[in-house]
């Protein structure tokens, strides 16, 4: 078996795959500041942006526009360089990442105050400028690693994960291959969520790059802005969104103009708000699963199908402590801690939480997955978790906390409507009301922040 890796590995070293799918020079890339980007302007912006990089191994990628970030992606990989994804923009996280990656630098759209060390601004991008009618297309070595995402932190410390190019593409044809089959083979993209996040990437980045597709430069939060950039974009439109966001969509009563699909991650899919949003915005809502560590490599229709189908390729294999997942973009098998019954031959799976969330006291179990569900489906509460604390109490017990948004209601009332739901050995002790939860840009909660706000 090592033979053949290795075999495997000097056959990949040599080989290239290209930085972009060009069919056309013309093919429109992003839509940027009102214009539309053709994959020949694109290339001169990467080009051009590359050759003023300095010499490094690693840069971090801060840009805040998704055009800007998707230059400097494609430039800082052009000169042989890795993509630093910190799990936030927060200053701390972003030295933290630096000091593990000596001599890197980072890269942004903006000025920033404070700066980090070695940060340089991109140069302009006009969109107006003569391109070369002789441009060449670019491509990268196969097993170069191209980025380096970042856990959220949302079970503990956050944690590098490497991918190779290689890795990314095999990645964005099992995405492009589950989008097309919902919504054709070519479409737009208008994302929510940051690029720096790894969901970000594979559906905001990758799918641009590595397929008929051309995104919305920017991020838009609010519900009007994002009914805005979708009307910027031509049919067929789709929304890559959170299950934080589409909530607040929902809840606002915008408008949107027709969807072909909505696409969610990072969060499980709540089946009412699935329902609510399908009815409101009459599109299908696709809910991916995958983690950092994998990239997307299953997905489903929530309101018709409780059960993930897993992508070409893509083997799993349950284990006492978790799942091993083979699949097209990762070298080895990796071992998740998910828990999954398998179906229709392995094919499709079920979810039945994760081994970290599986809790056992007094000889009885459940899990945190569903004692939040319990606790977001007491009327006034509008958002909330549970989660088990680090240390024992003096029965050698980890105990069970909660924080809950439910402005009208108080902690008695919360514990009391859960006593009917739940065994009282997992009723959240302490419980706190908060006005909000400390989410970050994708609608997670980093666990350090949640330990912090519940002692606060």
């Amino acid at each position: 078996m090592a033979i053949v890796y290795d075999t495997y590995q000097r056959d990949e070293a040599g080989r290239l795959l290209p930085l972009l799918k060009v069919d056309d020079p013309q093919r429109v890339v992003a839509l940027h500041e009102g214009q539309a980007i053709t994959a020949a302007q694109f290339v001169a912006h990467v080009e051009r942006v590359a050759a003023q990089l300095p010499e490094s191994s690693a840069a971090v990628n801060l840009c805040e526009d998704r055009y800007a970030f998707l230059v400097a992606f494609c430039a800082i990989a052009l000169r042989g360089q890795a993509n630093l994804l910190p799990p936030s923009r927060a200053p701390q996280a972003v030295e933290e990442v630096m000091a593990a990656h000596p001599g890197c630098h980072a890269v942004g759209d903006q000025p920033l105050h404070p700066a980090p060390q070695r940060f340089h601004v991109l140069p302009p991008l006009p969109v107006d400028e003569t391109v070369a009618a002789d441009i060449g297309w670019p491509a990268i070595p196969a097993l170069q690693t191209v980025a380096v995402g970042y856990t959220s932190g949302s079970t503990g410390t956050p944690r590098a994960n490497a991918k190779s190019w290689r890795s990314f593409h095999a990645s964005t044809a099992g995405n492009l291959r589950m989008l097309q089959h919902m919504v054709g083979e070519q479409f737009s993209v208008v994302a929510t969520v940051p690029p720096q996040h790894i969901y970000g990437v594979e559906m905001s980045i990758l799918l641009p790059l590595l397929g008929d597709v051309q995104v919305h430069s920017g991020r838009p939060f609010f519900p009007a802005d994002i009914a805005t950039a979708l009307e910027q974009m031509p049919a067929p439109r789709v929304l890559v969104t959170t299950p934080v966001h589409l909530r607040a969509l929902v809840a606002s009563g915008v408008n949107l103009p027709p969807l072909a699909a909505m696409l969610s991650a990072t969060a499980p899919m709540p089946t009412e708000l699935a329902a609510q949003a399908e009815q409101r915005f009459q599109a299908p809502l696709l809910e991916v699963f995958g983690s950092t560590e994998t990239c997307a490599f299953a997905s489903r229709r929530v309101t018709a199908d409780e059960r993930w189908s897993l992508y070409h390729g893509v083997h799993l294999h349950p284990q006492p402590d978790g799942t091993q997942i083979e699949a097209p973009q990762l070298d080895v098998p990796t071992v998740l801690a998910d828990i999954v019954s398998l179906h229709d031959e392995g094919r499709r799976f079920e979810l039945r939480g994760r081994h970290a969330d599986l809790l056992e006291i007094a000889g009885k179990r459940a899990s945190l997955g569903d004692l939040t569900r319990r606790l977001l489906a007491i009327p006034g509460v509008e958002d909330g978790v549970v989660f088990q604390l680090d240390e024992a109490d003096a029965i050698g017990v980890r105990r069970i906390a909660a924080l809950a948004v439910a402005p009208g209601l108080d902690e008695h009332a919360i514990l009391d409507a859960l006593r009917i739901s739940i065994d009282p050995v997992f009723l959240p002790r302490p419980l706190r009301l908060v006005e909000c939860l400390p989410r970050n840009e994708t609608g997670k909660l980093p666990r350090a922040a949640l330990l912090a706000m519940l002692h606060t």
